[in-house]
């Protein structure tokens, strides 16, 4: 007997102190109750059978209604109910956050002969953010990516690659992104501004960034979870080199799409292992 539900973010984090309020047809209030700390609702309110509007309210958050049929054993189950945050989506705290290479990824795809693609990911890196904290545009990133660990999975190809014929890792072991600014594109859709150094050229490049929520992590930590995309040029940063086939198609082709997925720990260090 009774009513339950789970309140949750977008993100599918707890609304710990969401406020559950339960209308009859006429509109009369019958029974209001608040979530737990795991944002459940269990209320053993009796309640008659029948039709009833369910009303989900927490601070910072936009109501959201529904109806709820309570069925002859007096039983309302109203599952879960997600909560979407006032005047977009709740940003990560305010503050030092640091890239985590072990639960990230830096990706890049070429086109190959024209028919297929060629996959490649960089191994190492590291990055910091910086989440102001009146004016979130004023968030800083930076970032560093050794330029030898690149890996495409083919040990001949990947020693091209850090030849002077692409990156020349020799000379230019870094590739670098140092964000210039932000603009908000969506309510959880941002554009980073920023200046890339690779192949001892910088460039103005944009990513396109989405950002995927907060939460705690299992080691007493938080993280906040981005996903972000460009393309870019070979040639804007002197990489000409360019095989072509007999047929006319060159080998490799000269834009890259790059993806990242980033987490990121709260603080200016990530946690002891």
């Amino acid at each position: 007997m009774g009513l339950t539900a789970r309140i949750r973010t977008r993100d599918g984090w707890a609304v710990s102190h969401a406020v559950v309020t339960v209308a009859d047809m006429t509109g009369a209030q019958v029974l209001r109750a608040e979530a737990d700390a795991e944002g459940a609702v269990r209320d053993a309110t009796p309640m008659e059978p029948g039709a009833y509007t369910v009303i989900v309210t927490a601070v910072g958050y936009a109501p959201a209604a529904s109806s709820v049929i309570v069925t002859a054993g007096g039983r309302a189950e109203v599952g879960t109910v997600t909560l979407a945050r006032q005047g977009g989506t709740e940003l990560p705290p305010p503050g030092p956050w640091t890239v985590d290479p072990v639960h990230s990824s830096v990706a890049a795809v070429a086109q190959h002969l024209g028919i297929s693609s060629v996959h490649g990911r960089f191994a190492e890196f590291s990055g910091s953010i910086e989440i102001a904290p009146d004016d979130v545009t004023k968030s800083r990133v930076e970032a560093v990516i050794r330029a030898a660990s690149v890996d495409t999975g083919n040990g001949m190809r990947d020693g091209h690659l850090k030849s002077p014929d692409f990156l020349d890792v020799e000379r230019f072991p870094e590739i670098t992104f140092r964000s210039t600014g932000l603009t908000a594109s969506g309510s959880d859709r941002w554009t980073v501004h920023g200046e890339l150094g690779m192949h001892g050229v910088v460039r103005p490049v944009d990513l396109d960034l989405a950002y995927l929520g907060t939460g705690p992590d299992p080691w007493g930590g938080t993280r906040a979870a981005f996903r972000a995309t460009t393309e870019l040029h070979r040639e804007d940063f002197a990489m000409n080199y360019n095989q072509v086939l007999q047929a006319g198609i060159a080998a490799v082709g000269t834009t890259l799409k790059v993806e990242l997925d980033i987490q990121a720990v709260q603080g200016e260090s990530l946690p002891a292992a």
